[in-house]
């Protein structure tokens, strides 16, 4: 049995890293595509196959209130922050308020993100710089990928000095080769609540509620605790 599942990228390392236990469990097979969250609405409503899907929580409420996904399915998976990464490696650069967060963004050579206009932590990333007044000055040195998975994977593999990556902290966990050096200072920290639910079009929806309690259970919780999900 084989179920799809559309999934934020922030749920990337959760989803994949439990996928053995969810098939040992409920004997289904996931096909899981991921995606800045933007994007993932949109395949929704392009009418992509899809049994069990993780967004924001206010994006699953919204589908809900749409009828496109089961109400009492919906469940929340914890609550991501959005933080600062470098290279396993590399010297981590002070973040701990505007003046240093300020200061290392304009010495960065490059910087790392998932996409300013769908994603999440992208289109806050473009907030924070402009609050900080340093938006014309690094966007030259700003690379921008489809999600936080791949920008974090991309930085990982970056050669030179002076690699930061922004994005939210579970696409950075989740990541071989980058290291989290902190959240966001408290004045620009975005927190997001991630959660679960099984769609109305599902075509095993037995089997999506028994994926999509367990990704949200106790069973999963340690994996989403160490991997930056917050309770």
């Amino acid at each position: 049995m084989e179920l799809d599942l559309l999934s934020a990228g922030a749920a990337k390392g959760l989803v994949e890293g439990f996928a053995p236990a969810l098939r040992a469990a409920t004997g289904a097979m996931l096909r899981a595509e991921f995606g800045a969250v933007g994007a993932i609405g949109e395949r929704l409503e392009g009418g992509a196959a899809c049994d069990v899907v993780v967004l924001t929580a206010s994006m699953i409420d919204a589908l809900a209130g749409d009828g496109r996904v089961v109400p009492d399915t919906v469940a929340p998976l914890g609550r991501v922050r959005t933080g600062v990464a470098v290279r396993i490696g590399d010297a981590p650069p002070a973040i701990a308020n505007r003046e240093a967060l300020r200061r290392s963004l304009l010495a960065a050579s490059r910087l790392f993100v998932p996409d300013p206009l769908r994603s999440t932590a992208g289109v806050h990333f473009i907030r924070v710089l402009r609050a900080l007044g340093v938006h014309d000055a690094v966007m030259a040195n700003v690379h921008a990928f489809p999600n936080g998975a791949i920008a974090m994977r991309e930085l990982g593999q970056a050669d030179g000095p002076g690699c930061l990556g922004c994005t939210q902290i579970t696409e950075i966990n989740y990541t071989p080769g980058v290291a989290l050096v902190g959240p966001l200072p408290a004045e620009f920290e975005l927190a997001t609540v991630y959660s679960v639910a099984v769609t109305t079009c599902s075509r095993q929806p037995a089997a999506a509620r028994a994926v999509a309690r367990l990704l949200a259970g106790p069973e999963s919780c340690e994996l989403r605790r160490s991997g930056g999900f917050e309770a």
